[in-house]
């Protein structure tokens, strides 16, 4: 795996959370979360606004700090004060919906920053990895571009360029297609698809039904910060077992044939 995962041996899943609760004040989002991703397998978390399905991907790699309960990424326990945090995360890549990019610097410089400060490459070493990124997001001509002038779809494929120029282990998406035109998301998911058949172990949240129907190993369908159901993403989303992802993807893929008060949206995510 890597020289900073001496003791990780290739047969151990890359993310195993067990028992994870989060609070905000008084407000438990999550409730008890048991789940297990295995090495190059893509999940995909769906459910209802207020689910807690952010919140989970934010605690993998303790951008929110749990409560309670156990998170192993990569081997190292993420909840153990003695861990090496950025050690951790400088092998698992985030794409948020929002893109984060930083604005005065052009896209080749977006993916080279964290190369040269994180992983202390040359700076040809880190430009080389960069072009080949952007050229494989589609992006071979918008290199010297800064994100003002590219559209969303562009910007997010810069962000996921980025992140695979840090040479991940695991790539965690919150939501990548939220915060954009539809025109766009289709350049974004091929970009997404690729990865996942290239084996890249990925937690993807998304309200993307077809991508986690057609792409994804396994689909979980989280309500009310629990795991209501899970399992092959095929067999979930065209015929769920509980009433409660059934009432859900109804709505979803055919938002006049259910009322909203079928299923509560009471808290945040």
């Amino acid at each position: 795996m890597s020289d900073l995962f001496p003791d990780l041996e290739s047969t151990q899943p890359p993310v195993v959370i067990t028992g994870l609760h989060k609070s905000f004040g008084d407000n438990e989002v999550l409730k008890g979360i048991d789940l297990t991703v295995t090495q190059g397998e893509v999940v995909c978390v769906i459910g209802p606004s207020g689910s807690g399905k952010s919140t989970l991907l934010r605690c993998v790699n303790l951008l929110e700090q749990p409560t309670k309960g156990s998170i192993k990424l990569l081997g190292a326990e993420m909840t153990d004060p003695d861990v090496e945090l950025n050690q951790v995360r400088a092998h698992v890549g985030m794409v948020f919906q929002s893109f984060n990019l930083f604005p005065n610097m052009t896209a080749l410089g977006n993916c080279i920053i964290g190369q040269r400060q994180v992983l202390k490459r040359s700076k040809a070493e880190a430009i080389e990895i960069a072009k080949k990124n952007l050229a494989m997001v589609g992006l071979s001509d918008r290199m010297d571009y800064v994100p003002a002038k590219l559209s969303g779809g562009q910007q997010q494929r810069v962000a996921i360029a980025r992140a695979l120029s840090m040479d991940p282990k695991v790539m965690l998406f919150d939501e990548p297609t939220a915060a954009l035109d539809p025109e766009l998301v289709g350049d974004v998911l091929a970009v997404m698809r690729d990865l996942a058949h290239a084996g890249m172990t990925m937690m993807v949240v998304t309200h993307e039904m077809s991508f986690a129907r057609d792409v994804s190993d396994r689909t979980i369908f989280m309500d009310g910060g629990v795991i209501v159901e899970e399992g092959a993403s095929q067999e979930l989303i065209t015929a769920p077992k509980e009433r409660r992802t059934q009432i859900f993807l109804k709505r979803v893929l055919d938002p006049t044939h259910i009322e909203d008060s079928e299923l509560g949206e009471t808290e945040p995510d």
